[in-house]
């Protein structure tokens, strides 16, 4: 059953990536409403669904008396940080990139290479995690699927924004691909608890980057009674499920 059901969310987030240019509304400036009630979904998955697994996930390393490198107490801590840091780092190297385009200086080909890669490793995570996360049952990968489509829809529109038709024309197809690819590794490899708690770890610190970095900027023009509505739903949907 878990298998048929994550299954249906792979199929439903390459179909977030491969259409959502399609929803006209979602491209124009002020900023989307759509786009502010995704970002509250986001933010809601974060401090009520991603924050308390990360102390979960600690108290289990914890417990088991996990330590590597000598760090003590704070892995899981230490890996969503890297994972924060690492992608503030492509981001601004991407922007850069468009601030020379800008100025009619030549953009470098390996900025869009390394930044979709960063995305399709993201993605290969969170297909990844589908099967070898903690979403043990129907109810909790379908509250994993509605907050990272939302959240994938915002992705999608902040790429398309900084790549232009490079990320149409290539991009969109390798995170679509990213994620099934992690699903089927999920099928045939599995890591073990501490791996796990690792690796959802590093998901979570860049989630929260990526959620941050496009609801709060204030280029973005957001809509704060959208964005709070995108945080009722999400939280009345997790405590009504």
């Amino acid at each position: 059953m878990i298998y048929l059901v994550s299954f249906l969310c792979v199929a439903g987030f390459i179909v977030v990536h491969l259409f959502s240019r399609h929803v006209t509304f979602l491209h124009t400036i002020p900023r989307s409403k759509v786009l502010s009630v995704a970002g509250g979904v986001s933010i809601a998955y974060v401090f009520m669904h991603i924050l308390p697994e990360l102390h979960m996930y600690q108290d289990e390393l914890h417990t088991s008396e996990f330590h590597l490198f000598g760090l003590g107490d704070y892995h899981v801590y230490l890996a969503s940080l890297l994972g924060l840091s690492a992608f503030y780092g492509l981001e601004r190297m991407a922007k850069g990139t468009i601030e020379k385009g800008k100025r009619g200086e030549d953009e470098n080909p390996w900025v869009f290479r390394t930044h979709i890669l960063s995305f399709f490793f993201y993605n290969f995570l969170i297909g990844y995690l589908l099967l070898r996360g903690e979403n043990r049952d129907p109810t909790e990968l379908f509250l994993y699927f509605f907050a990272l489509s939302v959240h994938f829809v915002s992705n999608d529109h902040a790429l398309r924004q900084t790549h232009k038709e490079e990320y149409d024309v290539y991009g969109r197809y390798l995170l679509a691909g990213a994620v099934a690819a992690g699903w089927l590794t999920g099928i045939f490899v599995e890591v073990s608890e501490h791996g796990v708690a690792l690796l959802f770890s590093i998901l979570a610190g860049t989630m929260i980057l990526n959620v941050l970095k496009e609801e709060l900027p204030e280029e973005r023009e957001s809509n704060f009674w959208a964005f709070g509505v995108g945080v009722l739903l999400y939280t009345i949907l997790l405590y009504v499920i």
